[in-house]
């Protein structure tokens, strides 16, 4: 899990120690499971919301752990042409490569470290997909994909997609220097990402070596969500004890604290986690498939614009699969 590394996590930025008269650690809420399935043409997943109520989760949706997986020759997959409507797509790749291109012209490779950030808000189809080279050689691949919610106002926007490579991510390392810190997007101990959002939020991949703690300074009105990628460690205020594969979901607070087991499995020698939150948008959701919503009708509206074309249309030259059906639900919730 590379993502990306530094030569000398010593020269970085260090998040300051805090301070105990103010900090208020956020406590443990939940502990879960992410079950494991498969997407697109079949590469797996793991389904990290899978089990939490949306209101614990706003604003942030859907999260898929993809991979890790090393695939032999002939076997990457993707996703076919797909709509979307209503919320922001985050792709993030830590190791492999993928291909993205969308109807409204945004889209390219990204690789090791590097994120697509697309909101599909009035509309947009798109397809995600291994390049050539890594279907012909096989490799290794691994990346997450995060749906963030988008406020009523703004589920009517443009869609836009925004390019993230690698280099543009603020690095910053923890009080112990034990810690590697990726703000991709959002603000953390006055440091900056370069993601824009509409929601205010921040997003974060932590890779901790053995025996490191990350305490991390945390706005008090968003909510905080730490999925594990890889490895052991422990969590909140109470350290209650997390591992690969499990969402723990924290309660109120200013600080949110991790730390990784002193001793770690051999194939996972770092703890790597996903630390995620966001200011609630507290909006009712009606989610079906490909489109996030607030009502029903509109959910059933944005089926019947898609069928009628109103969403875009697949490039003419394009030489990846053109069909997809996608039906009216028989209900939205």
């Amino acid at each position: 899990m590379p993502a990306i590394t530094v030569d000398d996590i010593t020269v970085l930025p260090r998040i300051a120690a805090l301070d105990p008269a103010t900090a208020r650690e956020r406590p443990v809420a939940s502990i879960t499971n992410a079950p494991s399935g498969f997407e697109g043409e079949g590469f797996p997943v793991r389904r990290a919301f899978h089990g939490v109520d949306l209101g614990m989760l706003d604003p942030f949706i859907h999260l898929d752990q993809m991979g890790e997986v090393e695939y032999a020759p002939g076997e990457p997959k993707g996703t076919p042409w797909h709509p979307h409507r209503g919320f922001e797509t985050v792709t993030y790749i830590m190791d492999g490569t993928f291909e993205h291109s969308d109807s409204n012209g945004g889209g390219g490779v990204i690789t090791n470290g590097d994120t697509q950030w697309m909101t599909a808000g009035a509309g947009i189809l798109h397809i995600e997909k291994p390049p050539e080279s890594l279907l012909v050689s096989g490799g290794l691949f691994h990346g997450i994909q995060l749906w963030v919610n988008l406020p009523k106002a703004q589920k009517w926007s443009p869609p836009r997609y925004q390019d993230i490579r690698a280099g543009e991510v603020g690095l910053l390392a923890s009080a112990d220097g034990g810690a590697l810190v990726r703000v991709i997007a959002g603000e953390l101990a006055g440091h900056t990402g370069p993601g824009s959002t509409y929601t205010p939020m921040t997003l974060v991949h932590a890779t901790l070596s053995p025996g490191a703690e990350l305490a991390m300074p945390w706005r008090a009105d968003c909510n905080a969500l730490v999925y594990v990628l890889a490895g052991h460690g422990t969590v909140g205020a109470e350290r209650l004890p997390v591992q690969t594969g499990q969402l723990a979901v924290l309660g109120p607070g200013n600080v949110l604290r991790a730390a990784a087991r002193p001793h770690q499995e051999s194939r996972s020698p770092n703890l790597n986690i996903l630390v995620l939150g966001g200011r609630p948008i507290r909006e009712p959701v009606a989610w079906a498939g490909p489109f996030v919503m607030n009502t029903r009708d509109e959910v059933i509206q944005a089926f019947e614009d898609y069928q009628a074309g109103r969403l875009g249309s697949i490039p003419a030259v394009h030489g990846a699969p053109s069909t997809l059906t996608v039906s009216l639900p028989t209900d939205a919730t």
